[in-house]
């Protein structure tokens, strides 16, 4: 089937200070976020700077897409937008219009299914299109890829070089740890279709953490959350890795390396929930740690990117280590199956 561009969908992050409430208001709104919660994530980008690294990220996956569609001879532009701040996805579903793309292929920065996970990049491609009118390309979003063996391998690699990391003594008997963002667990439960009895999002996170687990041959580990946002009296996945640090402390664990398996790029939310509050707390109570790094900067990233491209291009067929049902590929924003996961609303008063 013929494609004549890549559009790299993402989240968005600041790129100044200047930039920060107003991205934030971009991301919770309508979602009923305390300004109290705001105020404590704003003053996390404020100590970077106010900028975050996951636009710089972005851009480096690209090149490195790019420089792997140029070794298989494969011609197609790559194209960059965001969810939630610049560069936004209705002016570059914009801009591929005027240079004439007709039929495109959507590649988002998310391995799993879920609303914020995958739903609402559906959304995105579904409310870029109406901005842009009749003249904006058909889009195809790619599919999920939590159980892609190159996806898998990456991150195999990075828990087995963190490990490596901790001292020579403790490395035999290191706790390794799982972590995703958390989501409300209402949200988690229509996170798939009824069908398959929902929970998509949090069965593919504990499904690739086994699978790493396996593969790294570290068959103690646990799947924690992090990064939780919302009011207080709504439920949300636990435990959070700080919390589950205190329980690793009373069990006498002595080591963890921390593998952020939600997550494709070492974005704020893992360098500041764990390089920084995480890390901090298990310096405090005397545990050693080590960070995995994320799967984005791996050179098999960009591979897996051009190979889940070649699915549709070429007819490659999916490479996948789960049994699990699968999902994630959508045209112009309609939902891969009727009722999947969809976006949880606020109680009426």
């Amino acid at each position: 089937m013929s494609f004549d561009a890549l559009l790299l969908l993402s989240f968005g992050g600041p790129e100044g200070p200047d930039e920060v409430r107003p991205f934030l208001e971009n991301v919770v709104r309508g979602r009923g976020v305390p300004p109290e919660r705001l105020d404590a994530v704003e003053e996390h980008y404020q100590h970077f700077g106010g900028v975050s690294p996951i636009n710089r990220l972005n851009l480096a996956i690209i090149d490195a897409v790019r420089a792997e569609l140029d070794a298989r001879g494969m011609d197609l532009p790559v194209y960059f937008g965001n969810r939630n701040w610049h560069p936004m996805v209705e002016d570059t579903v914009a801009k591929m219009a005027e240079d004439g793309v007709k039929r495109a292929l959507v590649f988002a920065t998310s391995a799993y299914g879920g609303y914020s996970a995958c739903r609402q990049y559906d959304e995105d491609i579904e409310r870029a299109r109406a901005a842009v009118g009749e003249s904006a390309p058909e889009l195809v979003k790619l599919r999920h890829f939590y159980d892609h063996p190159l996806f898998i391998g990456a991150c195999t690699d990075a828990v087995l070089a963190a490990r490596a990391e901790l001292p020579e003594a403790q490395r035999a008997n290191a706790r390794l740890v799982f972590t995703a963002h958390s989501v409300p667990t209402s949200a988690d439960r229509a996170s798939g279709p009824p069908a398959e009895g929902g929970h998509r999002y949090s069965r593919q996170i504990a499904e690739a953490s086994r699978l790493v687990s396996l593969e790294a041959d570290m068959p103690h580990y646990d799947v924690v959350w992090q990064s939780r946002s919302g009011p207080p009296q709504v439920p949300w996945l636990e435990p959070d890795i700080v919390d589950h640090l205190d329980a690793l402390n009373a069990d006498n664990v002595s080591a963890v390396v921390a593998c952020p398996i939600g997550f494709v790029s070492d974005h704020l939310e893992v360098i500041w929930d764990l390089d920084t509050e995480a890390r901090e707390h298990a310096e405090k109570l005397g545990m050693s740690w080590a960070r995995a790094a994320t799967a984005g900067p791996d050179p098999r990233f960009a591979e897996l990117v051009v190979e889940l491209i070649r699915e549709h291009t070429e007819g490659v067929v999916p490479r996948r280590l789960s049994a699990l049902p699968h999902g994630g590929c959508t045209v112009n924003g309609a939902p891969c199956a009727p009722l999947c996961c969809e976006p949880q609303r606020r109680p009426t008063k």
